[in-house]
């Protein structure tokens, strides 16, 4: 039974609702318009919201969009029939009155859709029940039975492929291998002159035939086609030997630039024709002001240039017509159109290490997209595909929640209590690292940061981070800030209980006025189960404003897998009604990846969660903020 069915434009208007089970379907459909539509997520055309499955359709002719919402514990198979057709019937009925695209013929437009959903429902529900039962298929139903068996007799020792290849070598002489039924009857029949067919009493298979054709126009043709590849072989005839010897000068020294056979590089040597596509300033801007990430390649010019020359040399009448090759001409794209070019866009998103799978559902959104859409006269097919590619990848690195932390501390300033932020990952990603940068950006802003010491697990974790206050101290002494301290460690040691040291460190920043208490945790695999649950325990006791996840961009597959069981764990280990999951992300080692930025596009597909920082280098100014658009030029370059 389904709870409801509802036909809206993809500018909001509800144009028609079937209510069923349940009362009303607002909440499940702005549920799917913001995770899944708004979000550019829309390659599964299933959603899950709470207890109900809301499966939709996209009209891209019409900018419609068709959701059915059922039960997800019930198993209807009908479903996907029901859709398709209520899609079809309504687009057709209401043409005219949708080919307006007029918000206010839409309004006062009456869409009496409700009989004949109720019929097509009834079909697809009676469609369902009646099957017919599988019956086995017999051998005389099946392609093999349907073959004569002279087509089916081969040679020892001879392949198939091979008889294709050795009629067109011999030409006019008749070949011997094509079985002994075959040569015994044909040869009679040429023998006596007449001409053999079934109206001489000899039957041929569909293959002897097209061998006999093949055959007559090898005779016809075939000496003319030996001899010009004859005389083209005699003449162009190979040169052998040395062109020029090599030239020695006295002491028996080679020279040079004779010996010299390497290819020239663009800048003399190879390790300058690198191309280092993330180019890094230093410094976090005047006032502690946080710089974007830049993704811009030094040497896209030349290679633009470089690019542009082969095609001068192509005749202007070869380029004319590579260029309207791919022209669509306005008319509506198949999934036929775009299989090809969605191969090409997967495989290019792998090989910069975006996860496989979000690879794949990537392109499945944006075929879904683009499917139905009317095309101008000059659009090609891959320009379309890759400018909706782009357009959903910079749409996934903007998330539906930013993470503002100066505002926010701000806030927390105006309640007097300090601002609270938890790092959590697994071993060796750069959470200490990292914090220790996040305590600099803070200190040039002006606020006041409480550093806990909770890895209590690994050696040298506490002096790590007492090495880092030191060197902090020392950029921002309390001389310059009327006598404050501006950053300060809390430490208890090893082997202590982690979430009550935080609990401690949060209770002495709010006594002595910091600002903002940053917590360290020790780094754990995700399938380390009572880690897992500790680091669950202590973000339920002490409730932090902020839990960053620490990434590495190097890694591809993975960070999904760190990401999915990091949130699992954290809301299966949780002890509250409503567990504490996953906030931001901090994306460390970017500098190390050159343009395979595939890993912010995996992190933030399966998590919806924005990147805060970004880390690029080995000092406490090597912080970035997230340019999406830097990042989607840097994964769309070839």
């Amino acid at each position: 039974m389904l709870d409801f069915f509802t036909i809206f434009s993809k500018g909001g208007l509800v144009l028609w609702c079937f209510q069923g089970v349940s009362d009303s379907c607002t909440g499940p459909v702005n549920a799917l318009i913001r995770s899944v539509l708004l979000q550019e997520r829309g390659g599964n055309n299933s959603f899950t919201h709470e207890a109900l499955t809301l499966k939709y359709k996209l009209d891209n002719q019409f900018e419609l969009v068709f959701v059915v919402g059922f039960q997800k514990i019930l198993t209807l198979t009908y479903v996907d029939k029901l859709i398709d057709d209520v899609h079809r019937l309504f687009r057709d009925k209401y043409r005219t009155e949708i080919q307006q695209q007029s918000a206010l013929s839409l309004l006062n437009g009456t869409f009496d859709f409700r009989n004949d959903f109720l019929q097509l429902l009834r079909e697809a529900e009676e469609s369902s029940k009646i099957r017919a039962p599988t019956t086995m298929k017999k051998f005389e139903d099946s392609e093999k039975a349907k073959k004569p068996a002279r087509s089916m007799i081969e040679t020892r020792g001879e392949k198939p492929k091979e008889k294709a290849k050795n009629s067109k070598k011999k030409g006019a002489k008749k070949e011997g291998s094509d079985g002994p039924l075959a040569t015994s009857k044909a040869v009679p029949a040429e023998k006596s002159g007449l001409p053999v067919g079934p109206e001489n009493g000899v039957e041929l298979s569909k293959e002897e035939l097209i061998r006999r054709k093949r055959e007559e126009f090898i005779q016809k043709h075939g000496r003319g086609m030996e001899k010009s590849n004859k005389s083209t072989k005699s003449d162009a005839p190979k040169e052998k030997g040395k062109k020029a010897p090599r030239v020695w000068e006295l002491g028996g020294s080679a020279n040079k630039e004779v010996l010299d056979y390497s290819t020239p590089t663009t800048n003399g040597t190879p390790e300058a024709a690198l191309s280092e596509d993330i180019n890094l300033i230093r410094g976090t801007g005047p006032g502690g002001q946080l710089q974007d990430l830049d993704c811009s390649s030094s040497d896209d010019e030349g290679a633009a240039q470089n690019s542009t020359k082969p095609s001068a040399t192509k005749g202007t009448l070869g380029g004319m017509f590579g260029m309207l090759k791919g022209l669509v001409g306005s008319k509506s794209l198949s999934r036929e159109d775009m299989e090809s070019v969605l191969d090409k866009m997967r495989d290019h998103l792998i090989a910069k290490n975006v996860a496989a799978d979000i690879a794949v559902q990537l392109c499945e959104s944006v075929a879904n997209k683009l499917e139905g859409k009317v095309m101008g006269t000059f659009s090609t097919v891959t320009s379309t595909v890759k400018q909706a590619l782009q357009e959903s990848l910079v749409q996934i690195l903007q998330p539906q929640r930013r993470v503002d932390m100066l505002r926010d501390i701000m806030d927390a300033q105006r309640r007097q209590r300090p601002y609270v932020v938890t790092f959590c990952g697994v071993n060796g990603v750069g959470k200490s690292t990292n914090l220790a940068k996040i305590s600099f950006w803070l200190l040039e802003n002006g606020f006041s940061v409480l550093i806990a010491a909770c890895d209590t697990f690994r050696a040298g974790a506490v002096e790590q981070l007492r090495t880092h206050t030191r060197r902090l101290s020392a950029l921002h002494p309390p001389e310059k800030h009327a006598g404050r301290t501006m950053v300060q460690l809390f430490e208890k040691g090893y082997g202590k209980d982690a979430a009550g040291i935080a609990m401690e460190a949060i209770a002495f920043a709010r006594n002595q006025g910091f600002d903002v208490v940053l917590v360290d945790t020790a780094g754990r695999m995700q399938d380390n189960a009572p880690l897992m649950t500790a680091l669950a325990k202590l973000i339920t006791v002490n409730t932090p404003d902020l839990v960053l996840f620490v990434g590495e961009a190097l890694v591809g597959n993975e960070a999904v897998d760190q990401l999915v069981k990091f949130n699992r764990a954290l809301a299966d280990h949780s002890m509250a009604q409503t567990p504490r999951l996953i906030d931001g992300i901090v994306l460390t080692k970017f500098d190390t990846i050159d343009d395979k930025v595939g890993a912010a596009i995996s992190m933030t597909y399966i998590t919806s969660k924005p990147i805060v920082f970004v880390g690029t280098g080995q000092t406490y100014c090597d912080l970035r903020s997230l340019n999406a658009k830097a990042v989607v030029a840097a994964l769309m370059k070839a």
